[in-house]
């Protein structure tokens, strides 16, 4: 049964940092737009021009490391010590998981984002062309299957084994400390964790608003709203009461249910277009481009545009990299959280081959109906973004199919619950590294807190959605990136130090041996 965090207890200077940042962000918006235009720019332009390659070498590090942990020693060790027991079952795991990373964005870019690789693809291909149809699928399996979840697998490993086996501190400074070796750890857990909320603060927020974005095209394919600054701020309140009522529910209650829902939501909405949608041709593209993806991966994972002076890596690869590294290491919290009990073979299998397979599958049927739609001239996807937005896509696609309003509406319930999903067990993972008192995996930050970075992010995620559009939610992710990068290549580091001898950092094993 899930618990608030006994004498749970503000961290100050770990909250009051992150929050004055997220205050100030919105404020300054309002009270000078060209100074806070000119700071994003200047952060957009740093993340993409000069860190961009940085991005890709550390995901492609990820993938690497990942892989030869699960055959390492490491991977037969038990999070919590061989006597932990499992807190979820693998189907609840799945769900949670799964609809914790990236569910919101699958909804939202599944059928955009291959449109526009089409419509706008990198030099030297001809768009509209079969060419740039096949590079749209290879690039969704690229940017939403195994480099998006190797960033997360990489500090949830480290993270359950370092809290759990280690016994080190709730924080995301553990995901660093088997480099600390004997430096007291407490001296820098602050700091981290600091940055790490005020880098997930504007990542979560620019997923915040991919969604705020879906659902007003949803409710404007459905009834005719119009999706726009009003409908957003609406859409915003009833969300975030939504994820609150979740989090009040605690943590294997409210999101577990949501997460089961979800996935079964997710099943409706494949078995539809595989019924009802071009079955032959979503899967021959599929298979075609999954091909191209794996003997490109290195290609393509590490392509920044600079030979050709392209930049369309830099507003698509690079914007991705940004946004799973911000996510990462808080969200490496949380899902180390649900992994007690389980290997750490088994959490690599949960947290990157199965989701990754999953998108495979998500992205060869959405993204295939979409491109095919579009190829065939069936509806014309470039015209509607640009005329209604990104988040007219989905719903302009499930249009065209028989029982339209049906899926339509049914799509638009997996948007929503998506989102008050990955809200919820985010914000319990920010609510939990800035309180004192965790100790166990099932007890709960304050409900407060939850709330509160719930209604910050949510703010800033309409201020840039309204005054920037599409490009507000690359600019959200481009601010939190570079921190969590630091975070994210010194858990990497960590990883490859506890896989080759994990039995000398276990301390709960040492415990069981005596």
């Amino acid at each position: 049964m899930s618990t608030q965090a006994k004498s749970s207890k503000i961290r100050p200077l770990v909250f009051y940092p992150a929050f004055i940042l997220l205050i100030v962000t919105i404020i300054l918006n309002f009270v000078n737009p060209e100074a806070f235009l000119a700071v994003t720019t200047a952060a957009k332009n740093f993340m993409t021009v000069q860190c961009g390659w940085m991005f890709s070498l550390a995901g492609v590090a990820c993938l690497i490391v990942v892989l030869l942990a699960y055959f390492s020693p490491l991977g037969n060790v038990r999070v919590g010590g061989a006597k932990a027991k499992p807190l979820l079952s693998r189907g609840s795991w799945f769900a949670v998981t799964l609809t914790t990373t990236i569910a919101s964005g699958i909804m939202f870019w599944g059928t955009a984002e291959p449109i526009w690789h089409i419509a706008h693809p990198p030099k030297g291909i001809e768009a509209m062309s079969p060419a740039a149809a096949k590079f749209a699928m290879e690039t969704l399996f690229l940017h939403w299957t195994f480099v998006p979840y190797a960033f997360y697998t990489v500090p949830t490993i480290v993270f359950a084994f370092a809290y759990y086996n280690m016994k080190r501190s709730f924080s995301v400074g553990s995901e660093i400390s088997p480099i600390l070796g004997k430096f007291d750890q407490r001296r820098i857990d602050k700091w981290v964790d600091a940055v790490i909320l005020f880098a997930i603060g504007t990542g979560i927020a620019s997923s915040f608003a991919t969604s705020v974005m879906n659902m007003g095209g949803g409710l404007n394919a459905l009834i005719g709203i119009n999706n726009d600054k009003t409908l957003w701020i609406i859409v915003t309140i009833a969300t975030t009461a939504l994820f609150t009522f979740a989090s009040g529910s605690g943590l294997f209650k409210g999101i577990k249910l949501l997460a089961k829902f979800n996935v079964y939501l997710y099943y409706v909405i494949i078995a539809a277009l595989v019924i009802l949608g071009p079955t032959v041709y979503m899967f021959s593209l599929g298979t075609e481009a999954f091909g191209g993806f794996l003997s490109g991966i290195f290609d393509k994972a590490l392509f920044t545009g600079a030979a050709s002076s392209d930049s369309w890596a830099t507003g698509w690869t690079t914007f991705y990299w940004t946004n799973w590294m911000a996510w990462a290491p808080v969200t490496a919290v949380f899902l180390a959280r649900i992994s007690y009990g389980y290997k750490i073979k088994e959490v690599i299998m949960m947290n990157f081959f199965i989701p990754a397979g999953f998108g495979a599958i998500w992205m060869s049927i959405l993204g295939g109906t979409a491109i095919n739609f579009q190829m065939t001239g069936k509806v014309d996807l470039v015209a509607v973004m640009n005329e209604q937005g990104s988040g007219a896509a989905g719903y302009a696609v499930l249009n065209q199919l028989p029982f339209a309003g049906i899926l339509m509406v049914i799509y638009l319930i997996a948007v929503i619950v998506s989102f008050a999903t990955a809200t919820d067990s985010t914000t319990n993972a920010m609510a939990s590294i800035c309180t004192t008192g965790i100790t166990e995996a099932d007890q709960e930050a304050p409900l407060y807190l939850k709330v509160l970075w719930g209604a910050i992010i949510g703010t800033i995620a309409v201020i840039f959605l309204g005054t920037f559009g599409v490009d507000g939610i690359k600019m959200l992710s481009y601010l939190g990136g570079f921190p969590a990068l630091i975070i994210g290549v010194l858990s990497l580091i960590s990883l490859v130090f506890i896989m080759k001898k994990p039995q000398k950092f276990d301390v709960v094993s040492k415990q069981e041996d005596e």
